[in-house]
């Protein structure tokens, strides 16, 4: 293929599964909204867009799919509303936080492969399905950007004038910078694992068993500190209402707020799918090397999952004090987070050396097997 054919086709690709990801961000946060409804005996959206059916003898009609048309209900409202711009504000970085946020969440999806070597209405897309498929230092693209989006929510609360907002901003560098040390040091985990950063290659490695069965830790730390990356209760402190009114959200209305919440939804799909590529197989699956296609079926059940248990802990555990999420960050993940690693890689390097080879060979000798 020539450069021009790989960049139209990359533009293609890019705009279908970005298509299709702000459309799972609008329905994450109606399924948020119903989740939550369910495990705290509410009722939750049911009014917009639903159908109705009669029921049989009479009486009053029932609801199908009701709050379906929320999500839409809510774009419209973000649209419309009043978004006036408070006085005294850094006008330019204003603006631009919000677009800081956002873009970050919308690049980190090139690199994820979506389904292994297929071929689509003709075309075929090799070694596997993404934006831009082949990249050898994908984890490294991964960290680098998302570590751009707190720019985004530090220069939102600095440019706000605001003092809630300065406070929130301080609050997210801490919090951010805290957390990302422990996820850059779990990541490398993986990595060794599958002795490669190229994320189909990591997914490929776990052919034999997933990651999560043979590195649980660093699975519960990497699952935390994205957590703590996303400002997901209980480490939702940056935008805690009974402190800081809306955090670094604060002066922001219409569809500049807007962004910062399609921000966090777009990544709560993202940070799922890499939770499954690194720890749950990815997109593997039964008949996977059969029928490609369910590789999509796949690791779209995989995000579901992630995203039902980040709800599910919102719902359930309550938001941690400031000393105790900085705690929990320094005190606890990071030491086993470096421990976890220098074993690992140990453990990998005796492996090589066929340290536990004659280990085992001893051992069955002993015992006569």
């Amino acid at each position: 293929m020539t450069t021009a054919e790989i960049a139209l086709r990359a533009l293609i690709v890019g705009f279908i599964i970005s298509l299709v990801v702000i459309t799972g961000f609008a329905y994450t946060t109606l399924l948020e909204r119903k989740l939550l409804a369910r495990l705290q005996a509410r009722i939750g959206p049911n009014r917009a867009g639903y159908l109705p059916l009669p029921r049989r003898g009479g009486g009053s009609e029932r609801k199908l799919l009701g709050g379906i048309m929320q999500p839409a209900a809510d774009a419209v409202k973000l649209f419309f509303k009043e978004d006036p711009t408070p006085a005294r504000v850094d006008w330019i970085v204003y603006n631009l936080a919000p677009m800081l946020t956002v873009i970050p969440a919308v690049v980190v999806l090139a690199v994820i492969p979506w389904t292994g070597a297929i071929t689509i209405f003709g075309a075929e897309f090799e070694p596997y399905f993404a934006i831009a498929p082949g990249i050898n230092v994908g984890v490294v693209f991964i960290l680098a950007i998302t570590s751009i989006a707190v720019y985004g929510v530090v220069l939102a609360g600095w440019s706000s004038n605001s003092k809630y907002a300065v406070l929130g901003g301080i609050r997210a560098s801490a919090q951010m910078i805290s957390y990302e040390l422990a996820l850059g040091l779990t990541l490398l985990i993986p990595i060794m694992l599958a002795d490669s950063m190229n994320l189909n290659d990591i997914v490929q490695a776990q052919a034999d068993g997933w990651f999560v069965l043979r590195q649980p830790i660093a699975a519960v730390i990497f699952w935390i500190a994205i957590l703590a990356e996303l400002q997901r209760a209980p480490f939702d402190l940056l935008e805690a209402e009974q402190e800081l009114s809306a955090g670094y959200t604060v002066e922001y209305g219409g569809m500049r707020f807007g962004m910062f919440f399609m921000a966090e939804y777009m990544k709560m799909v993202i940070f799922s799918a890499l939770m499954a590529i690194f720890f749950f197989g990815g997109y593997r699956g039964p008949f996977i090397d059969q029928v490609p296609a369910l590789g999509f079926l796949y690791i779209g059940v995989k995000i579901f999952f992630g995203l039902f248990l980040m709800i599910w802990i919102r719902a359930s555990l309550p938001r941690l004090r400031y000393d105790q999420l900085m705690a929990l960050g320094w005190k606890w993940m990071l030491p086993i987070a470096v421990l976890n690693f220098i074993l690992v890689a140990v453990f990998i390097v005796l492996g090589d050396q066929g340290f536990f080879d004659g280990m085992f060979n001893s051992l069955r000798l002993f015992f006569g097997f």
